[in-house]
């Protein structure tokens, strides 16, 4: 028979072993912490937050407002100092059971879901002492006085970025969804999102990119990117890409499509269910899809130009060849849809009719308006990036990742941080954020000149873009054109892509605002039935007043640009096999350059 001591031994002893395997690890762990850390290269430290100077100019007109108006400094103070004491007096009151309602009419923050925030005397005080100071510095900027508005801007949006590290619940000690695991597991979450954390630094050479899915659970070519097809052509900027036909004949004009180089093709081919190109090629359109190349240091000088020579006008060429046309509907995604443009205008200039219409998707044109990269499209980001790559000749792909992740940094950042680092979990099995992972660097020459021509200083709507011995401008951009964007996009807004198909000179335009964001609002297909869109064929007002004279459609926006393409597609031809005897198959689809890793 069996005591309850040699039962409580046998525990403790077990507790032991396993508390002794879990310290082995952490020590193996620190080890390679120390060791990916010693390799890390250190960067340019003007890409981790604005120069000083900003500061400055913040606390000038702080305290300037304060000398000309103290009655509202002392107001603000006051209710900080009021509210701090109410917090601790609550608090104290908890301790001695006389705090009746756990509901504080706080913020429904996902974060504080945990009951403890509300039931614990301790995280509830934290809580509520957190919301008192992150209130107290969103008043503290606007009260900042006369500043320039890309400065209030700046000011504010990296203020948020404060309050939002410093939430209690990217801290152990303030976090009871943590603190509740690590005792569950006997420390063995903890020791979990260690390996976690190294395995993120070893995987980005010592700069932290948090992994937001399981890289395990994707293959492309197996589980993701699989619509049949091969690459008929490549060079060192681009793999050319053709998909199989799936009906028995197809459009005479075939469609070639350039994806952004900032991010890998992919995403229009995640899976077939919610497969653009696959889709594409259910219509009975040959399919020609650009694959970039991901970058590395031998590509330091190439530019906008090459991007427009060797991957635009070339794979252009190549479709033709193979589908013996003279012309071909073009589409272009994001910063490939500004590439785009700026081709169209070379192509006008040239006399080259080789595109019938364009497709521009999420496509930005005029940069007057920055929106929510505006911190971070100013001199002081900008030259800390020139200094980058002037040192290492590539944009790097971490560069890019952490900006877009910082303008959603409580879902991209301390959310995923949390529950990889403290919580020990495995990321999910998302192919979407595998995508968003699987980042590209940028040839330094071609970032530079993105960022300074384009972004800042808007030359392609201005006095024109310099580019192969001509001045490229938006009038030029005269073919039939639809330009699909997304309500909700925050990378590129839809009035701001409005304000630029409105200067284009196409006497032919659509224009199309679809539900959600820059990914969902494309990766849309009508077999989901999820997000409607709006139309409008007057485009002489402003934005607003195109969207209050716009007519909302339920479902996807795909068919309804299949009507508009179909009409610009020519006759119905037999079906057309991938490539022919001077484009032979180099491998099948999705190809090699896809596959290549930005840390590799």
């Amino acid at each position: 028979m069996t005591t309850s001591d040699e039962v409580s031994a046998t525990s403790n002893s077990e507790s032991f072993e396993k508390l002794k395997e879990n310290m082995s690890r952490v020590e193996e762990l620190s080890k390679r912490l120390a060791e990916v850390m010693s390799r890390k290269v250190p960067h340019n430290p003007a890409l981790d937050g604005p120069n000083q100077e900003l500061y400055a100019r913040a606390a000038t007109a702080y305290w300037t407002e304060a000398m000309q108006n103290p009655a509202k400094l002392l107001e603000h103070q006051l209710e900080f100092w009021s509210k701090s004491v109410l917090n601790f007096a609550e608090a104290q009151k908890a301790l001695t059971g006389q705090l009746d309602s756990t509901d504080d009419g706080g913020p429904k923050d996902r974060r504080f879901s945990n009951p403890l925030w509300q039931s614990s005397p301790y995280f509830n005080y934290v809580k509520q002492q957190y919301l008192t100071n992150a209130e107290a510095i969103r008043k503290a900027v606007q009260s900042a006085g006369e500043m320039d508005g890309k400065d209030r801007q700046r000011l504010s949006y990296f203020a948020d970025q404060i309050i939002e590290m410093m939430s209690p619940t990217n801290f152990l000690p303030t976090n009871p969804d943590a603190l509740e695991k690590a005792v569950e597991t006997e420390g063995q979450s903890l020791v979990d999102g260690l390996e976690n954390l190294v395995s993120d630094l070893e995987a980005n050479n010592g700069e932290l990119v948090v992994r937001l899915a399981d890289e395990s659970a994707f293959e492309l070519g197996g589980n993701i990117a699989t619509t049949p097809g091969d690459v008929i052509y490549r060079n060192r900027m681009m793999e050319l890409i053709q998909y199989k036909p799936v009906t028995e004949t197809v459009h005479e004009t075939p469609i070639v499509l350039f994806p952004p180089w900032i991010n890998k093709f992919y995403i229009l081919d995640l899976k077939a269910q919610n497969s653009l190109i696959k889709w594409v090629t259910e219509q009975g359109y040959t399919l020609f899809v650009v694959s970039w190349v991901n970058a590395d240091a031998s590509l330091a000088d190439v530019g906008m130009e090459d991007y427009i020579q060797e991957g635009f006008l070339t794979a252009i060429e190549k479709a033709k060849e193979v589908c013996k046309v003279d012309q071909v509907n073009a589409v272009g995604y994001c910063i490939a849809g500004t590439t785009l443009g700026l081709t169209l205008s070379l192509l006008k200039q040239r006399g080259d009719k080789s595109v019938k219409s364009a497709t521009f998707f999420t496509t930005l044109t005029d940069f007057g308006e920055q929106g929510e990269f505006t911190p971070f499209l100013q001199d002081d980001f900008v030259d800390g990036i020139e200094a980058q790559v002037e040192q290492e000749g590539l944009l790097r792909s971490w560069v890019i990742a952490r900006t877009m992740s910082f303008l959603r940094s409580k879902d991209l950042i301390y959310g995923p941080a949390v529950k990889s680092y403290m919580m020990g979990e495995t990321p999910p099995a998302f192919d979407l954020l595998y995508w968003n992972g699987d980042g590209a660097n940028l040839p330094g020459r071609m970032a530079i000149q993105y960022l300074r021509g384009l972004c800042q200083n808007n030359e392609f709507v201005g006095e024109g873009f310099e580019l192969m011995g001509h001045k490229l401008h938006i009038k030029d951009v005269d073919v039939p054109l639809m330009s699909i964007t997304c309500e909700t996009d925050h990378i590129a807004r839809w009035k701001d892509c409005y304000r630029g198909v409105q200067q284009m000179g196409s006497r032919s335009k659509g224009f199309i605002v679809s539900q959600s964001g820059h990914i969902a609002g494309i990766v849309n297909p009508p077999s989901k039935k999820k997000y409607g869109h709006y139309t409008n064929d007057d485009l002489k007002g402003d934005s607003e007043a195109w969207m209050e004279g716009a007519e909302f459609h339920e479902g996807s926006w795909w068919p309804r640009w299949n009507d508009w393409l179909k009409k610009r597609s020519g006759k119905q031809v037999p079906a057309r096999e991938v490539g022919d005897s001077g484009y032979p198959s180099l491998m099948p689809a999705p190809g090699s350059y896809v596959k290549v890793k930005a840390n590799s």
